[in-house]
């Protein structure tokens, strides 16, 4: 029998795709507001050339080995550029939209997860490091984990694993490498000298509710199809959004008898996280839970790891290792059929045996990532610097990798045709000669 494609359940995957991909905005300005301003433009271009180098990845050969016909470990390369992958639907993955459509779905997701990483290691990263290691780990991290979990015929979801929108397919995984690579780094050169203040809380808020918002498309579209899941899927995402919220606020008045909008806008980021494998297989009320559960278990974390020399620049850990974690695991506790007959019932609706099983799918997802991210850096290491000299970490790099700034005080000295960069001012050449080039000299 043909497949019949819905226009319905096809308009509410592409609007989720474009949610989706708001959301690569909208964590540049999340981790943007966060870091000092000589990096924020570094920071931005982080999330931002995620979104191109994976969909380009994605395109020639990361759908493949992720989705199409292979092995429970990995896919083969029979549907490389997309070959085959057209309107009819493939009914293994979603069928009543074009192959097509869920298959830019699923890159949105690619790409987020390792602009996720970014938030660890912003501020010394070099940005050509970076770029390598993105196209690596997507390829050997990635693409096998969603094949693992995801994929028809994966190993994981054989077994029966729960993750209905990525808690370990995009936050345990990404939450993993960022703690390894942070670890293997080291510490930006700043942070033995004190705190470091976040250059612009507004942007913060601003890109927390770009996420919150592209967060109902991350979930409700992971129904595939414009359908009472999808309704279930986005009142659990709010539902549990929302509690932890509430939680980071209640936590931190009992702790400082103050509220910050930093903290806020992490109270949101760590409930969305947290509900995104359960939102599909849990209700409302679950999710509360969840919400709660999950701010609670990630705001000790980051006191925790505020004692220690790890230098996990955003928290990627806590906020995505940790609540992706602690998601994945609830989820198996709360799941129900009620809610969806095609998952399964979690403890508390007699089926201890759920739980394990996610336990297994968080523990293969942290050792997969855990060990290729230490492999792609040492190899990386072995062939370029990875991390920015001491002089780039004090200019900032902004100035030293993309030669720009974010911010311009429209001093004397840009009136008199010096531009002021960083640490240092590239003065113009006389504009009568019209050269090009530009003496670079202390500020």
């Amino acid at each position: 029998m043909m497949p019949i494609v819905s226009a319905g359940d096809t308009a509410w995957v592409l609007m989720s795709t474009a949610l989706v991909m708001l959301m690569v905005p909208g964590l540049a300005l999340f981790y943007g507001g966060l870091v000092r301003q000589k990096n924020a433009l570094n920071t931005f271009m982080m999330s931002l050339s995620a979104l191109a180098l994976v969909t380009v990845q994605w395109v020639l050969g990361g759908y493949s080995l992720a989705f199409g016909p292979g092995s429970p470990w990995i896919g083969g390369l029979s549907w490389w550029g997309l070959a085959g992958v057209g309107a009819t639907p493939n009914a293994a993955y979603a069928a009543t939209v074009p192959h097509l459509a869920f298959a830019v779905f699923q890159a949105m997701f690619a790409a987020i997860t390792v602009a996720l990483i970014s938030g660890a290691v912003v501020e010394r990263l070099r940005f050509s490091a970076y770029l390598l290691f993105a196209l690596a780990w997507t390829t050997l991290v990635y693409d096998p984990l969603a094949r693992w979990v995801w994929g028809e015929g994966g190993w994981l979801r054989s077994l029966g694993a729960l993750d209905f929108a990525g808690g370990t397919v995009v936050h345990v995984s990404a939450g993993t490498a960022a703690l390894v690579a942070a670890l293997m780094l080291g510490r930006r050169h700043a942070v033995a000298r004190g705190g470091l203040v976040p250059h612009n809380v507004p942007f913060t808020l601003l890109g927390a509710g770009l996420l919150w918002f592209g967060w109902f498309g991350f979930n409700a579209g992971s129904a595939l199809s414009a359908s009472p899941l999808a309704v279930t899927a986005l009142v659990n995402t709010q539902a549990a959004a929302a509690a932890a919220l509430a939680c980071w606020l209640l936590l931190d008045l009992t702790r400082s008898r103050r509220t910050t909008a930093v903290g806020a806008a992490t109270g949101a980021i760590v409930g969305l996280v947290a509900i995104t494998p359960a939102a599909g297989f849990v209700t409302p009320r679950a999710s509360l839970l969840i919400g709660g559960i999950a701010a609670g278990a990630v705001y000790v974390a980051m006191q925790l790891r505020a004692r220690t020399r790890i230098d996990d620049a955003l928290d990627v850990f806590a906020c995505h290792g940790v609540a992706g974690i602690l998601g994945a695991l609830l989820t198996g506790v709360f799941a129900t059929k009620t809610v969806n007959p095609a998952g399964a019932d979690g403890l508390l609706a007699g089926n201890a045996m759920q739980l394990g099983v996610q336990a297994l799918a968080v523990a293969a997802t942290m050792a997969l990532s855990a060990t290729l991210t230490a492999g792609i850096i040492v190899t990386l290491r072995a062939v370029m610097p990875l991390r920015a000299s001491l002089g780039d970490e004090l200019v900032g790099l902004d100035a030293t990798e993309h030669g720009e700034e974010a911010y311009h005080t429209g001093d004397i000295g840009e009136l008199a045709g010096s531009v002021p960069l960083g640490g240092v001012i590239l003065i113009q050449a006389d504009e009568q000669e019209r050269e090009p080039e530009a003496a670079t000299v202390a500020a």
